[in-house]
């Protein structure tokens, strides 16, 4: 079982920045990948930016050049820088974690840290 422990979600004015932090233990196979989803009230849950293979990073239109995310492979700590932040950035953030098996992918997700950015 993977667990992800998540922090740095906080309550921050426009313009404002925060680091998200979110790190993986227990038993993991190979990360196929790793990043950060959020869900705003009434929205469906999105994503926000990952790593895949360690490598190749992804982001969503709406945080280009305002979000970085980063990735510590001996801790499989993953983090998300957020500068710029906008009152639309307000949700709840998820870690997630994409484990290979053989035959598979799991997806583990953390508990979600509230972000939230006033105006």
């Amino acid at each position: 079982q993977v667990r992800l422990v998540e922090s740095g979600g906080d309550l921050v004015q426009a313009g404002g920045s925060l680091r998200l932090s979110c790190a993986a233990s227990g038993i993991i196979n190979s990360i196929n990948a790793m990043g950060w989803y959020r869900q705003a009230p009434g929205k469906q849950r999105e994503l926000v930016a990952n790593i895949i293979s360690g490598a190749r990073t992804n982001y969503a239109d709406s945080v280009k050049g305002r979000f970085t995310i980063s990735r510590e492979n001996a801790k499989a700590t993953v983090y998300l820088q957020m500068n710029s932040l906008k009152p639309e950035d307000t949700a709840v953030y998820y870690c997630n974690l994409k484990d290979q098996f053989m035959g598979g992918v799991n997806d583990y997700w953390g508990q979600g840290t509230q972000v939230t950015v006033s105006s």
